[in-house]
């Protein structure tokens, strides 16, 4: 991956991070969704380690919501090889004014710019020589995908000149998507308004391309997902664990089970599809977890089924009872033989009783 000759080393990386996390809720009412446990790291050291590992070493990181805790964790970047920086946004100003706030620090006349929700595999590289090669102003990563409908489209010629950006619509003429990272040519990040919020989609891009602007495609169809909500984070740190989303961040074997040190499984316990069992955390025997997120100290009693879903920090989940695409947050305790599914959130905290919540009519 890391790439030789000067562009890299000349490059500086800009991430977002400033968003709430709404989607998530209630996991991200105590971190940001970024600093959530992914595959046993936070989200945004396995962007870090990509950045780091493509040769980029100064990163500055534009927060907003719980920005102290960003800090906290990384320092100043030099356990991971990098130079980190960081940018408070007192107010939202959307993805352009966010990138327009962290100008002051920024040093190189490259900068490459990523959305801290995705998580991606493209070879960063690439993406840079595209820009340099093409003579750019701008370069969007535009990833492909299967079904284009829920994404802004971004059609490009066949030089691969970006030639529109097409709002979300039932007939996309291209399966091309903004990926969400991006690669300026510093004096287009100077143009951008300062002090109020700016979409680079609805705004920033669009003016450049009537301007006459160079913005260019890099199209591939990398490993992608956004991250926001529940059903993709757990899919996303499913992948991760199975070595079908690629990561420096994580040495050795990959496989149906990460199970971290420190952590107690019953025997007789089945831990498949991607499931990832945090520091300290307990599982009980019989117990069947199946893409299941545990967080540091969270308990999974005998006889549990956990599929698909996200068990926030201590939270304990009862004998024989059945989570299935749910999200249960920090502390919360489900009781025995209780069913939570589709989509059910379980507030930090809350104490639910034996039997007190089911789906079904047998007791």
């Amino acid at each position: 991956m890391a790439n030789s000759g000067s562009t890299a080393g000349s490059t500086d990386a800009v991430i977002l991070v400033g968003g709430q996390g709404t989607r998530l809720r209630p996991l991200t009412l105590s971190a940001p969704k970024p600093m959530l446990p992914t595959a046993g790291l936070p989200f945004l050291q396995h962007l870090l380690a990509r950045i780091a590992d493509a040769g980029i070493t100064h990163v500055v990181l534009g927060t907003s919501y719980k920005a102290e805790v960003f800090e906290e964790h990384f320092g100043d970047g030099s356990e991971l090889g990098l130079e980190l920086e960081y940018v408070t946004e007192t107010e939202p100003l959307g993805t352009g004014g966010g990138i327009r706030n962290v100008l002051p620090k920024l040093r190189a006349d490259t900068v490459m710019v990523f959305n801290g929700d995705v998580l991606g595999g493209t070879d960063l590289g690439g993406v840079l020589e595209t820009h340099h090669a093409s003579g750019a102003d701008v370069t969007l990563h535009l990833v492909r995908v299967s079904d284009p409908r829920a994404f802004g489209c971004v059609p490009t010629d066949e030089n691969g000149r970006v030639t529109a950006f097409l709002e979300k619509t039932q007939d996309p003429p291209t399966d091309q998507i903004n990926a969400g990272c991006y690669v300026f040519r510093r004096e287009y990040i100077e143009k951008i308004p300062a002090g109020r919020a700016v979409s680079v989609e609805r705004e920033t891009f669009p003016s450049l391309l009537a301007e006459g602007a160079h913005i260019q495609g890099h199209v591939d169809t990398s490993y992608w997902r956004d991250m926001g909500t529940p059903e993709d984070f757990v899919r996303g740190s499913a992948d991760l664990v199975r070595g079908i989303a690629p990561s420096p961040a994580l040495p050795g074997q990959r496989g149906e089970s990460l199970v971290h040190p420190g952590a107690g499984v019953a025997p007789g316990a089945l831990l498949i599809g991607g499931t990832v069992v945090g520091r300290g955390a307990e599982v009980g025997a019989g117990a069947r977890l199946d893409g299941a997120i545990l967080f540091d100290g969270a308990r999974v009693e005998a006889g549990a089924t956990v599929e698909r879903s996200i068990i926030g920090f201590g939270a304990r989940i009862g004998p024989r009872a059945l989570v299935r695409d749910a999200v249960i947050g920090d502390g919360a305790n489900v009781g025995a033989r209780c069913e939570l599914l589709r989509g059910a959130r379980i507030w930090p905290g809350v104490d639910i009783p034996d039997g007190g919540i089911r789906f079904s009519t047998d007791v």
